[in-house]
């Protein structure tokens, strides 16, 4: 399997002094993932935890939904022409009641957030493969200052990303500021996926009372993960899209964007946001 990092020789130049040394790099590499036998996606990602991932990938694609679901997910041997075994294609072995939908680029408009195609579309998309309802009852309840607290959480445990630099983040916390878990990667989207399929095999679907945090912006595609698991609130410490705005209010996802210091934007699903009785609102 792939290592993490890797280093890689470096010309510095620091206040007019050149030198040269190794620098830590984040590993990536490409991923297929093939569904019973068939090749569905590849995405680039920084190795480990890849069988979580293409659950998770599965999930968000409303393939799977339930940790019965899966029935096996292994590395294929021989994915080379000399029969060796990168550990960059995964089969994902479904249960044999699962129904697999008809994938097809038709089907798959919404998991690109760059595809430019209809929002409406993309929408349309989610709302119609979502299993699990953003339905917390009793609602989740969040105060601003646990929400303020929770990116130097997660700063906090990303071990790798304190040898590179060059990594995204996300993690899964209770509504009492609990980190649940976290994950690493190049892509931000790979991140959640891992958390997502690995809250899927350990049979945790759907997380209807945890925060997801992720370390930068929130796009569509975040947003849709999110819908899918069932995550009642999603927080970046960047912005959101417009679209990923339009589908957490669509959802009823509470959407947190700009999460820096004591200072945030709610767009979505304020009443899970528990603000003081004294506070005021300003137009």
């Amino acid at each position: 399997m792939g290592r993490v990092t890797e280093r890689r020789k470096v010309l510095r130049i620091r206040d007019g002094a050149i030198s040269t040394r190794p620098d830590t790099l984040v590993a990536e590499e490409p991923l297929e993932i093939r569904l019973n036998g068939k090749p569905l996606a590849i995405t680039m990602r920084t190795p480990g935890d890849d069988f979580a991932l293409a659950a998770g990938f599965l999930v968000s694609e409303g393939v799977l939904a339930e940790g019965s679901d899966l029935r096996n997910i292994v590395y294929c041997a021989g994915a080379t022409v000399d029969g060796s075994n990168t550990y960059n294609v995964v089969d994902v072995q479904t249960s044999p009641d699962v129904v697999i939908p008809d994938i097809t680029l038709e089907r798959n408009v919404y998991t690109t957030s760059s595809c430019g195609l209809c929002g409406k579309a993309s929408l349309d998309a989610v709302r119609t493969t979502a299993r699990w309802p953003v339905a917390d009852t009793p609602p989740v309840r969040v105060e601003p200052g646990l929400l303020a607290g929770l990116p130097d959480r997660l700063r906090a445990a990303q071990r790798v990303f304190d040898r590179t630099g060059g990594l995204h983040a996300a993690a899964l916390f209770t509504e009492d500021g609990e980190l649940l878990d976290v994950r690493e990667d190049v892509g931000r989207h790979n991140a959640v996926d891992k958390l997502v399929g690995r809250a899927l095999q350990n049979d945790g679907l759907p997380l209807s009372r945890v925060i997801l945090l992720v370390s930068g912006r929130a796009s569509f595609e975040l947003a849709q993960k999110a819908v899918m698991a069932g995550i009642p609130v999603l927080a970046a410490v960047s912005a959101p899209s417009s679209l990923a705005v339009d589908l957490a209010a669509e959802t009823g996802l509470t959407l947190v964007g700009f999460l820096r210091g004591t200072s945030m934007n709610v767009y979505t699903g304020q009443d899970r946001i528990a603000l003081p009785a004294t506070a005021a609102t300003t137009g």
